[in-house]
């Protein structure tokens, strides 16, 4: 974990690709679509955790219909920028058979990750899966899921803040950066 002065100079050296207002509008967008298609349906919200926790905060109370909520907590990244092996720390607790479930995240970057919950899931019964990711990572090759209800797209560069890090820290931003 870099110390505070090296966390600054990572955060003054990045590009803004969108502004904090630029995120509230993706959210608000989101949060319309996604009652639009699953209001009635009475979902199990997994979040997962850590990266989504900012994203899941701001989206929840934006969905006005009845829900419940758990959360997964799987990861390819720790503190690295490159993905590795899934490491499962902790399933959904809540029963998934026959339920309407959407998974939040932080970003679909290569798909490995959601695509696994998705998986996973489906093998312990739900009805029908959904994945809303804040960020979709726009890379040259095929991904094995697409998200189902997307926030921003972001070009394939190394980007932070809104729940996502960089070497641990920055997930607290309230726009998105991308390393230079």
């Amino acid at each position: 974990m870099p110390n505070v002065a090296e966390a600054r100079g990572i955060l003054n050296s990045s590009d803004i690709l969108f502004t904090a207002e630029e995120v509230d509008a993706a959210v608000d967008r989101m949060a319309l679509d996604i009652t639009a298609k699953l209001g009635d349906s009475y979902p199990l919200i997994l979040s997962v955790m850590g990266g989504a926790v900012v994203f899941t905060g701001q989206l929840l109370p934006r969905l006005i219909f009845p829900l419940d909520f758990d959360y997964v907590h799987v990861s390819r990244y720790g503190d690295k920028t490159q993905g590795g092996e899934l490491v499962w720390r902790q399933a959904p607790k809540e029963d998934v058979r026959d339920r309407v479930v959407l998974v939040l995240d932080d970003i679909l970057d290569e798909g490995q990750t959601m695509a696994a919950i998705r998986d996973k899931v489906m093998e312990m019964g739900a009805k029908s899966f959904y994945s809303a990711v804040f960020a979709n990572k726009l890379i040259s090759k095929e991904k094995p899921i697409a998200a189902d209800f997307v926030g921003l797209d972001v070009p394939d560069r190394y980007v932070f803040g809104y729940g996502m890090d960089v070497r641990g820290i920055w997930r607290n931003l309230p726009a998105i950066h991308a390393l230079k």
